[in-house]
C-alpha cells in the first residue's frame, strides 16, 4: 500500500488543476474504480467536472466524499520545488494539493482497493462524490451533485470528506460539523460635500459608525458544546471618496458572520436590519449564505473513525466543529453523518504545502478500517 498511495498522490498532484479545473484527476481516480468493480457516472454542471461512483446497492452507503481542483500556486519563486512537480525529500511528498486535498483522494482510492481485494462480498454500498470545485464558486460542483441525488431518492448513510482535519499529528482532530457562514455587502448612503462645509454634506461613516459599533460588540450568542460563540467581522470598508477634502457620501463594507446552531442565517438578517434601521441609517444591503452549520453527533461513523484512528495511530481523536467552510455542509443536507478526516493542515494554501509520505499510508489503513467497522 506504500507505494500505490504515494505514488497515485504525486500521479494527482502532478495534474495543476487549479479551480476549477480538474486536468484528468477524476479520469484516474474512475479508472482505478471501474477496475475495482465501481460504476462511475459522470455529473458536470458548467464549467465544473464531477462524478458519482457506487459499487453495491444496498444500505448502509458510505460515501468518500473530496475535491480535485486546488488553489493557485502563488509566488512561483517561493516555493522550493516546481508546485506541480511532485517531490518526495526525507519523508515529505511536496506539491500543491498534496495535504488540501489529493493526499487524501488517493488514500480513499487504495484503502478501497485494499477494502475489496480482502472483503470482496461486504455489505452496503461504497460511494466517492468528487468535484472540482471546492475551493472556487462551489456552485456547480458538489452542491448540484447532492442535488441531483436527492431528487433520485439516492440515500447516503456516511460519508467522510478528506479535508485536512489534523493539527499537531494525525488524526488528532475530526471535524464532526462546521459552523455556517453567512456574508453581507452594506452601503450606507449620505450626502458627498466638501470639509469645510459640512452642513452642507452628510458624512455616510459618521452616520453608520453607531450602528456599526452596536454590531461589533453584539454579543449574538454563547455557542454550545458543540460550537464557539457566533462571530461577526467586518472584512474590507471603503469610501472612494479619493480626497482628503471630501465628505464621504457613500460608504460600502463587507461584513460575515461564521454561526452556530444557535443561530439561522434568517434571524441574524433580521437582527442585522434591526440595529441598521434603530439608528435610521439609509441603506442597501446584500446577503449572500454561503453555508448553514452543520453537526454530526455521536453515531456509527464518528466512533467508527475514533476507534479506527486509535488502532491504528495510537492517538484518541477529538471531534471539532472549528475552521472554515467545507462541501460536508451540502452531504449533511441528505441526513448522513458527516466527519472530515486528513492530513495535517498547516501548509495547506501556502507556498511549498507537503505532506508526510509516512502519514498518507496512516491515512489509507485508517480510511480501510473504517470501511472494515461500518461495511462488515
Amino acid at each position: 500500500m506504500h507505494d500505490s498511495v504515494i505514488e497515485l498522490t504525486k500521479a494527482l498532484i502532478e495534474r495543476p488543476s487549479v479551480t476549477p479545473e480538474d486536468c484528468g484527476c477524476q479520469q484516474l481516480m474512475m479508472d482505478r474504480l471501474k477496475a475495482i468493480g465501481f460504476d462511475c457516472e459522470k455529473m458536470d454542471f458548467g464549467d465544473t467536472e464531477n462524478f458519482w461512483a457506487t459499487r453495491g446497492n444496498a444500505e448502509p452507503v458510505f460515501v468518500f466524499a473530496g475535491h480535485t481542483d486546488v488553489v493557485p500556486p502563488g509566488n512561483l519563486e517561493e516555493w522550493h520545488t516546481d508546485p506541480f512537480e511532485a517531490v518526495e525529500k526525507d519523508g515529505i511528498l511536496y506539491g500543491r494539493g498534496a495535504a488540501d486535498m489529493k493526499g487524501s483522494l488517493a488514500a480513499m482510492i487504495t484503502a478501497t482497493e485494499s477494502f475489496i481485494a480482502n472483503h470482496p462480498d461486504h455489505k452496503g454500498c461504497i460511494g466517492f462524490l468528487i468535484t472540482s470545485d471546492e475551493e472556487g464558486h462551489f456552485i456547480n460542483g458538489t452542491i448540484k451533485v447532492v442535488e441531483a441525488l436527492m431528487a433520485r431518492n439516492q440515500p447516503i448513510t456516511y460519508s467522510l470528506v478528506g479535508e485536512p482535519s489534523s493539527g499537531q499529528v494525525l488524526g488528532d482532530v475530526v471535524k464532526n460539523g462546521r459552523r455556517g457562514s453567512l456574508s453581507g455587502h452594506l452601503t450606507v448612503k449620505g450626502i458627498q460635500g466638501h470639509v469645510a462645509y459640512p452642513h452642507l454634506a452628510k458624512n455616510a461613516v459618521h452616520s453608520s459608525l453607531a450602528a456599526l459599533s452596536e454590531l461589533a460588540e453584539q454579543q449574538w450568542d454563547q455557542g454550545n458544546a458543540n460550537f464557539p460563540p457566533t462571530s461577526f467581522q467586518i472584512t474590507r470598508i471603503e469610501t472612494g471618496a479619493g480626497a482628503g477634502n471630501i465628505v464621504p457620501g457613500i460608504v460600502t463594507l463587507d461584513f460575515n458572520f461564521r454561526y452556530s446552531t444557535e443561530q439561522s442565517a434568517d434571524g441574524l438578517k433580521a437582527k442585522v436590519e434591526s440595529i441598521l434601521n434603530a439608528h435610521k441609517v439609509d441603506y442597501e444591503l446584500s446577503w449572500k449564505l454561503n453555508g448553514e452549520p452543520f453537526l454530526t453527533p455521536s453515531g456509527a461513523l464518528l466512533e467508527a473513525s475514533s476507534q479506527a484512528i486509535y488502532e491504528q495511530l495510537g492517538i484518541k481523536t477529538r471531534a471539532e466543529t472549528t475552521g472554515g467552510t467545507s462541501d460536508g455542509r451540502f452531504i449533511a443536507k441528505t441526513g448522513a453523518q458527516v466527519v472530515e478526516l486528513g492530513p495535517i493542515n498547516a501548509t495547506i494554501h501556502k507556498v511549498n504545502e507537503c505532506v508526510s509520505t509516512q502519514d498518507l499510508v496512516a491515512l489509507s489503513k485508517v480510511y480501510e478500517q473504517i470501511l472494515e467497522k461500518l461495511l462488515l
